[in-house]
């Protein structure tokens, strides 16, 4: 095993363990799932548990179910009474994401869209303490100015894969649709003045966002 795998093993084992329906959850995703590696996974889930903890969300608005490992680690952190909305364009996904979602015992705590999420974001009428984007890149922007008038100040917001395999620091590397939206997206955080920003470099890359001001 290379440095790098013993030094994964290592976080892996000094981590909380992961909850049974999230390892049968991950395990099935990829058997039967397309580009499995999409998939939160147990680091990254706990990460988003401990943010969703600390910051005790009365709403959370998830951009991107995929399976629904993310939005269970999310739901955890979720305040007395609150509610997750996620939002999955691929409604083949959608059975296998609720089948875990029951399994958890938050089912009741998760509320599923299938669509297109630049339509359905403007008809959830809660205002959001915390919402997750990890869907088309192209659109990290759109969905950006989407949510924020939305955002409690105070609130936050999270964004996957801001590194995107290293590529935002390439500029050579943005000949393609994806690269340039998270580009532009780091760009745009960046010099919004109304909020704070810090990067986690786990996996591919968080940015978190606190909403300091309208």
């Amino acid at each position: 095993m290379t440095s790098s795998g013993l030094l994964d093993q290592y976080i892996h084992n000094h981590i909380s363990p992961e909850d049974d329906y999230l390892y049968e959850l991950e395990r099935e995703t990829k058997l039967k799932v397309l580009n499995s590696r999409m998939l939160s996974g147990h680091l990254q889930g706990q990460i988003l548990t401990m943010l969703s903890s600390m910051i005790r969300p009365h709403c959370i608005l998830e951009i991107g179910t995929f399976t629904g490992y993310s939005a269970l680690c999310l739901a955890k952190g979720l305040a007395d009474g609150g509610k997750l909305h996620t939002i999955e364009i691929d409604d083949e996904l959608e059975s296998i994401a609720r089948k875990y979602f029951l399994k958890s015992g938050m089912g009741d705590r998760i509320v599923q869209h299938i669509g297109d999420a630049c339509q359905i974001i403007p008809s959830i009428a809660d205002p959001f303490d915390l919402v997750f984007i990890d869907a088309d890149k192209r659109e990290y922007c759109d969905y950006y100015r989407l949510v924020f008038d939305r955002i409690t100040v105070g609130g936050f917001l999270l964004a996957d894969n801001i590194l995107w395999n290293g590529k935002v620091a390439s500029p050579e590397a943005a000949d393609d649709a994806q690269t340039r939206g998270i580009i532009e997206f780091n760009d745009m955080v960046q010099s919004d003045s109304r909020v704070k920003n810090a990067i986690l470099p786990v996996r591919d890359g968080i940015m978190v966002v606190q909403k300091i001001a309208e």
